[in-house]
């Protein structure tokens, strides 16, 4: 016999129905704006529970059972949940962006359409010296005075290569063809959809203090202002368990199993862990012992192996 059709009400949020096809701005010129989604923290819970078969007692309150799967790295639940976003970034920011290949994505063509007409600008206080120790990264502020120079050249290459780009328009070049000299900070538009267990992950990569400034920027928005509002349970776990808890590798715990005994045995350890010279210096370049101080650092712990 074939069962009744059972009526379905789609979970609904009310929190982010209220910025849906919002444009929330981030950097000068760009926005994310929220199209549409699916599930919820309800959803999440729902597919947690399937396995138990209908009518099965609860074994834990909602919260709880949500905060247990992302303790536990049970992901399926949260790949429940989508979202569909309406993006305007930088193309260089996109760049990084597009490298999150768990979305589906559909990008503004400046094949089809003109690019759009507005870049990303530094302002004079914005300029970011090259990290000494980090090949990818930024180190501290550059002078104003110097980024003063900066912001007005940039002004310049923006200004000349938007008119060039027009002018081949206008004398009938190609779009494909037109575009080829414009700079990485013209912006772009995009369409991404992504499910919330992907979307952790994004976040998790995205709003790391070691990130780019400016998709950090976006990272933070999307997660303080749209996931905190969309999934206010799973996002409060994923900031406890994923953003701002530590994990510890087997060689960190057995460094830090030694302070129990004392600080010189713990130096031993990470002698024998291969962290520090066999003379107990630390070595010029390793990137594993300075994560492990700054857990430890985290912690309180003073560290042995260094000068006072």
């Amino acid at each position: 016999m074939q069962e009744e059709p059972q009526q379905i009400q789609r979970v609904t949020v009310p929190a982010i129905e209220a910025i849906l096809g919002k444009a929330l701005p981030v950097l000068d010129g760009g926005f994310v704006r929220v199209m549409d989604y699916m599930g919820g923290d309800d959803a999440i819970v729902q597919a947690a529970r399937v396995s138990y078969g209908r009518g099965t007692k609860r074994l834990h309150e909602d919260r709880s059972l949500i905060r247990y799967l992302m303790r536990h790295g049970h992901t399926t639940p949260f790949e429940m949940c989508e979202i569909k976003f309406h993006l305007r970034t930088p193309m260089d920011c996109w760049r990084q962006w597009i490298r999150h290949r768990t979305a589906n994505v559909n990008e503004y063509s400046t094949r089809y359409s003109v690019a759009i007409d507005a870049a990303q600008r530094t302002p004079p206080d914005g300029w970011r010296a090259q990290a000494r120790q980090n090949r990818q990264g930024s180190g501290p502020m550059l002078d104003a005075g110097v980024g003063t120079q900066l912001s007005e050249r940039e002004a310049d290459v923006q200004r000349i290569a938007r008119e060039v780009y027009e002018e081949r328009l206008a004398k009938g070049v190609a779009r494909e063809q037109a575009r080829k000299d414009l700079p990485l900070s013209t912006y772009t538009e995009a369409y991404w959809k992504i499910d919330l267990h992907n979307l952790f992950h994004f976040l998790e990569v995205r709003m790391d203090q070691h990130a780019q400034e400016e998709i950090r920027a976006y990272a933070t928005l999307l997660g303080n202002e749209v996931v905190s509002r969309w999934c206010p349970v799973a996002w409060g776990a994923f900031c406890d368990y994923r953003l701002s808890g530590i994990a510890f590798t087997r060689s960190e715990l057995a460094v830090l199993q030694g302070f129990r005994e004392s600080p010189e045995h713990a130096r031993q350890v990470a002698i024998t862990e291969g962290l520090l010279k066999p003379d107990g210096s630390r070595p010029k370049r390793n990137s594993e012992l300075e994560e492990l101080e700054l857990k430890l650092a985290t912690l309180g712990y003073d560290l042995p192996w260094r000068s006072p």
